[in-house]
């Protein structure tokens, strides 16, 4: 009887103790000489924390969210060929100035309903009047000069670039009646040839509008469902899938021009 009391009495105390123990532990501390300093967190690039390029007003009550894409993922995406990246570099500017040579070598594939008899392109649609289309080479603001692109079979057109003494845009001639569609950038067609966006970037010269159209085609015939001059470039617009594309937003910004890959659904 006596030994159970003397241990009761004395388990409290040895229950007690380790916790009596770890509060003197002294606090740790660093070591002498041995500086620390917060992580900061990450900064994203100025472009990025620009919030009014994240955005485009599509009709009046509807915005569209822009979104930063992964560059590997666009680069991996088809580009038409008829849709050239810009010059990057005096000499490069020049011999894509020469487009009459090109266009010879383009000509040379287009078949007989495509020619060119000295100045005048001639374009034959199946159910219309051939299309005549002159340059006039003068040194003033009346300089024109047509030059063809491209067939595209998807929406049954020929794709004609129009240059003028300062800028330009481009042509869709139907080749089936001869209908002119102008446009502000070269097409490029969705994987299901019912839709085609036109993205324009000359956010530094600024001799041409810079923003976004999209268009379907009804009936055979292109019909432009809306249309955004925007203060930032769209250059080589390319589709994910029928819907959404993906594509380089170009924006002037303390005196030089920044660019990031951006994502967009266009079609609901």
């Amino acid at each position: 009887m006596f030994r159970f009391r003397t241990v009761a009495a004395v388990l409290p105390l040895a229950v007690a103790l380790p916790a009596c123990s770890l509060r003197m532990q002294p606090a740790e501390k660093p070591r002498p000489g041995v500086a620390v300093y917060p992580v900061p967190a990450p900064k994203p690039p100025r472009i990025y924390r620009l919030e009014h390029l994240d955005t485009l007003v599509q009709v009046p009550g509807r915005v569209l969210r822009i979104y930063p894409a992964a560059r590997p993922v666009y680069e991996r995406l088809p580009s038409p060929e008829w849709v050239a990246s810009k010059p990057a570099s005096a000499a490069e500017e020049e011999s894509f100035l020469d487009f009459a040579a090109q266009e010879k070598r383009r000509l040379a594939q287009a078949g007989p309903r495509v020619v060119r008899t000295g100045r005048t392109l001639r374009l034959r649609p199946t159910a219309g009047p051939e299309v005549r289309l002159t340059n006039n080479p003068v040194e003033d603001e009346r300089n024109i000069a047509y030059e063809y692109l491209a067939n595209l079979p998807e929406i049954k057109q020929w794709l004609v670039s129009v240059h003028l003494y300062e800028g330009g845009y481009y042509l869709l001639v139907d080749q089936r009646t001869g209908h002119r569609t102008q446009l502000m950038a070269p097409p490029v067609i969705a994987p299901d040839g019912q839709h085609f966006v036109c993205g324009n970037s000359d956010v530094l010269a600024r001799f041409e509008p810079s923003g976004l159209q999209l268009w379907t085609m009804d009936g055979g015939k292109p019909h432009l469902l809306w249309e955004r001059q925007t203060e930032w470039g769209c250059t080589q617009p390319r589709w994910l899938d029928n819907k959404t594309i993906l594509f380089e937003q170009d924006f002037f910004d303390k005196g030089d021009v920044d660019t990031r890959v951006v994502r967009l659904k266009v079609v609901p």
